[in-house]
């Protein structure tokens, strides 16, 4: 409704943003990560932890953790899940140049940040069978949402939670 209440030069202009946004990014060269340059702005900070690469299924995901600031690590954007029943194999997948990456640079570990659906569950699995024999694999934990009521979590929810407990210091 705003923009239908907009003069006409104001929504081409807008119009003009978005078709200039749509051709001018594409995909970052290493991580696969959405970028206006060839590598993207997080491939390129030296500052990174260059050994500890994360694995998203999108650049959504990507953008969440970065807004926690508390990851200091490089990335790997699959570009979906694996999910058979919407015909995603592995091959769709940015899963062969994440292993090349592992072996290449010298990957010490490798964070599974994938959602907690059977899609993430699956893909986890797959990329924790290819990449286990040669780096460290780890998942992120899940649980309960700050600020929720057990009464109100369902089963599986509560069962991860429980599961991913750790001791109080």
């Amino acid at each position: 409704m705003h923009l239908l209440r907009q003069p006409e030069e104001k929504i081409q202009i807008f119009a003009n943003a978005l078709l200039n946004a749509r051709n001018q990014v594409g995909q970052c060269k290493t991580c696969f990560h959405l970028s206006a340059e060839n590598e993207c702005e997080i491939c390129r900070n030296i500052n990174r932890v260059k050994d500890m690469l994360c694995v998203v299924a999108d650049s959504r995901d990507l953008l969440a953790l970065e807004r926690t600031r508390e990851y200091k690590g490089i990335y790997h954007v699959l570009g979906g899940l694996i999910s058979p029943m919407d015909g995603i194999g592995p091959e769709i997948l940015h899963i062969s140049s994440l292993v090349k990456r592992v072996d290449k640079e010298k990957i010490k570990e490798v964070i599974l940040a994938l959602t907690p659906s059977v899609e993430g569950d699956t893909t986890s699995l797959y990329l924790a069978r290819l990449l286990k024999p040669f780096v460290k694999v780890t998942r992120i934990a899940y649980g309960l949402p700050v600020g929720s009521e057990l009464e109100y979590a369902d089963e599986v929810t509560l069962t991860r939670a429980m599961e991913g407990r750790r001791l109080i210091e």
